[in-house]
């Protein structure tokens, strides 16, 4: 991609970005009455413009990505900063302050020890991958030694994922008609600043990884009131411990990881509204096959904690989750013409929850400069009240374009 750079401070800073139209339409038809997505057809109208300013050098350096873009579904125009810190190196340390973006962990598109911030949204409705993953206020500093470094994050200011909104989308509300809602967010106060740590190395070929983090699950869990209509939406208080092991195996890439999510807000699990305490497990394979093909496969799992506690204080008219939760994922790729066309294919499949999530994708580069791929996402399952099931009245078709310079 071809990039400006002027001389700046003794150092090149560098100048690009992109052009970008992103449009995705709902498919699917027999939409309920009454519900506010039904009037819409397009899940998503996108007309995005980034700017993305650099600087790095040995010791120091900075980096800031705007987004300016047009929303053509509710017909606004917003600003949207997606990263602006600045860096410091001093011998071993490495620190980074300001808004970033933070990626943890061995799944592809499993998280565990990710604890990051995620758009939904944006993910389940075709924008580009990039797009799932948001930007946090954070001091991130990286410790080295010989032969394994320390990472310590602090994240001052909670910011939540960004779910799937009534207004777009159609999904399971186990909550009466009309009912009042009202969403807390944890206050930027001290006691509600967010810490997480991670021990990493590489031995033997393989990457280590151990995890800890104290802060909040970013969906919200929610509390209803009869009496008032009102449902109340919080974000419970949490804790992550986890670890994974990345390397070659067999001619491939094996992924292991796993973790234990502590429901700190309510360890007994006696408080429907609070998710229980649980553990997450996955083990991946990727393989290529040849140059031009890939084949990823994972397994996935859930084991909830206290299920008896869960059962026992469960509303009436709200489904029942499984004790252990389980997760099949594929990931097919092939690259055709010189590599300029790129057919993928993932898809989710849970024999417990029997539903599915399916991604077909076709890309193709015009040049180095523009691509534009054509996919969709695909949902299905036995019941309505499941994780993918849930989404069945939203399957779509998306169109990417998008020109860099």
């Amino acid at each position: 991609m071809p990039t400006a750079s002027v001389t700046v401070w003794g150092g090149e800073v560098s100048l690009h970005g992109f052009a970008q139209v992103n449009y995705a339409m709902r498919v699917a038809t027999g939409l309920p009455a009454g519900w506010p997505a039904r009037e819409r057809d397009f899940l998503l109208g996108e007309e995005r413009f980034q700017l993305e300013c650099a600087r790095t050098s040995a010791a120091s350096g900075f980096s800031t990505r705007v987004d300016l873009f047009h929303d053509a579904v509710d017909g606004g125009a917003r600003l949207n900063l997606r990263e602006a810190y600045l860096d410091l190196s001093v011998r071993r340390l490495d620190l980074r302050v300001g808004r970033q973006i933070i990626t943890w962990g061995a799944g592809d598109l499993e998280f565990i020890n990710d604890v990051f911030p995620k758009d939904w949204g944006a993910f389940l409705s075709g924008a580009p991958m990039e797009y799932l993953k948001i930007g946090v206020d954070a001091l991130n500093l990286n410790a080295h030694a010989r032969s394994f470094s320390i990472q310590a994050i602090v994240l001052p200011f909670f910011a939540p994922d960004n779910t799937p909104t009534a207004d777009r989308f159609v999904f399971f509300n186990p909550f009466p008609p009309r009912t009042l809602t009202e969403t807390v967010k944890p206050s930027p106060r001290r006691t509600n600043v967010e810490a997480a740590f991670r021990l990493y190395g590489t031995h033997r070929g393989y990457d280590l990884a151990l995890y800890a983090y104290r802060g909040f699950l970013r969906s919200p869990g929610a509390r209803f009131d009869p009496a008032a209509g009102k449902a109340t939406f919080f974000y419970p208080k949490l804790g992550v411990y986890g670890a994974s092991l990345q390397g070659a195996f067999l001619k491939g890439l094996l992924s292991l990881e796993g973790g234990l999510y502590d429901s700190r807000e309510d360890r007994e699990g006696t408080d429907s509204s609070v998710e229980n305490s649980h553990l997450r497990f996955l083990a991946g394979y990727q393989k290529a096959f040849g140059a031009n093909f890939t084949l990823g496969l994972q397994y996935y799992g859930e084991r909830m904690l206290r299920y008896d506690a869960y059962r026992r204080t469960l509303p009436a008219g709200f489904p029942i989750r499984d004790e252990t939760r389980s997760y099949l994922t594929a990931r097919l790729t092939q690259l055709l013409k010189y590599q300029t066309v790129r057919v993928s294919l993932f898809i989710f499949y849970s024999p417990t929850e029997e539903d599915h999530y399916i991604i077909p994708e076709v890309r193709y580069s015009f040049s180095d400069d523009l691509w534009g791929a054509i996919g969709g996402n695909l949902f299905g399952g036995k019941y309505d009240t499941s994780f993918f099931g849930q989404f069945n009245k939203n399957d779509n078709v998306y169109l990417t374009m998008r020109y860099s310079f």
